[in-house]
């Protein structure tokens, strides 16, 4: 029997062209043992698609407890990516299913945008781009917006983990102050970094730059909140790059609009995507970008072959490295 490896439907464009090229499936398609199969495109995984189906890789859709085929047969959900809030990672747990992501892909690609973020709003790029376009006019404006220097500066992260660790690392040349608030935080880790631990209120309060770096999940739900963004000193700036439902975005906007903030650089949003007249876009001193800043030829190649990596482990009946729901390693179902 044929080991079955379904792709989620937002791999393929309409005309079935590949939706995202530099993943290169091509090993799963050589392996004779291995039996590839196209979902068709929608939010949500269904019972009939995952029927007969060993490991799915999975894009943005939805993976719910009834998406669980009653035959018991899947063995894997590869997250394509490191988020898994759209995947019920309990039902998984239940049903002996595994469920991987691919921090090691993405570390560097999402450190990478928040610095790209931080550095366009204390420079005020797009202001600038605006002002070289208008000619003497806009060259005769340079002085009123100025930029902000970074060194001593404070540098704040909510989390401590895989990404929020490696923009402290790329940060450190900049000469910031590094603070972080994690209830989970390696301490060990933190002092090598330089990251000063702190409470939540306080890295609201201490930031010049604050950044969101953790999952989404019942505890993280609009962290940044209304009071939360009322502790923030008015000429902070706030970057979002996790999920956007960490942020109380309707808060931001009116933070935003009366100048309680200096700005603000968003890569996420909730919903997705947000409405062209939704109100965060019409606010003053905000940087947004489709939740695909981070988004390489070399990111995308990493994230997949971290995927099917795997898939093969599972199919030789090991457990997949960067496992979301680590409990599955008591579920008996994996023997290697």
């Amino acid at each position: 029997m044929s080991f079955r490896v379904a792709l989620s439907g937002g791999f393929l464009k309409p005309d079935g062209s590949p939706a995202y090229p530099d993943f290169d499936i091509s090993p799963l398609e050589r392996d004779p043992g291995v039996e590839l199969v196209r979902l068709s495109p929608g939010p949500l995984i269904t019972q009939e698609q995952m029927a007969g189906i060993d490991a799915l890789i999975l894009l943005g859709e939805s993976f719910v407890r009834d998406s669980i085929a009653p035959d018991g047969r899947l063995r894997l959900v590869a997250r394509y990516g490191v988020g898994y809030d759209q995947v019920d990672t309990v039902a998984c747990t239940e049903a002996g299913i595994a469920v991987a992501i691919t921090p090691d892909a993405v570390r560097r690609p999402v450190a990478v945008a928040i610095l790209t973020l931080m550095l366009a709003l204390t420079g005020r790029l797009i202001v600038k781009d605006r002002l070289t376009r208008e000619g003497p006019a806009g060259f005769a404006q340079r002085n009123a917006f100025m930029g902000v220097g970074l060194a001593g500066r404070v540098l704040g992260s909510i989390g401590l983990g895989n990404i929020g660790a490696e923009m402290f690392r790329l940060a450190a040349p900049l000469g910031m102050r590094l603070i972080a608030h994690d209830p989970f935080a390696d301490r060990a880790l933190a002092e090598s970094l330089g990251v000063e631990l702190v409470q939540l209120d306080e890295v609201f309060e201490r930031s010049d730059v604050l950044t969101v770096n953790c999952p989404l999940n019942p505890a993280t739900l609009k962290i940044v909140s209304r009071e939360r963004l009322a502790r923030m000193k008015p000429t902070a700036f706030l970057i979002n790059t996790s999920r956007g439902g960490t942020v109380d975005e309707a808060a931001l906007a009116e933070a935003l609009e009366a100048g309680r903030l200096a700005g603000a650089g968003l890569d996420v949003f909730d919903p997705e995507p947000p409405a062209p007249d939704a109100p965060i876009l019409k606010a003053p001193n905000v940087i947004a970008t489709p939740h695909a800043l981070s988004w390489t030829d070399q990111s995308f190649a990493a994230i997949g072959a971290s995927c099917i990596d795997a898939v093969l482990a599972v199919r030789e009946a090991r457990l997949p490295n960067h496992l979301a729901n680590p409990a599955i390693r008591t579920a008996g179902r994996y023997f290697r």
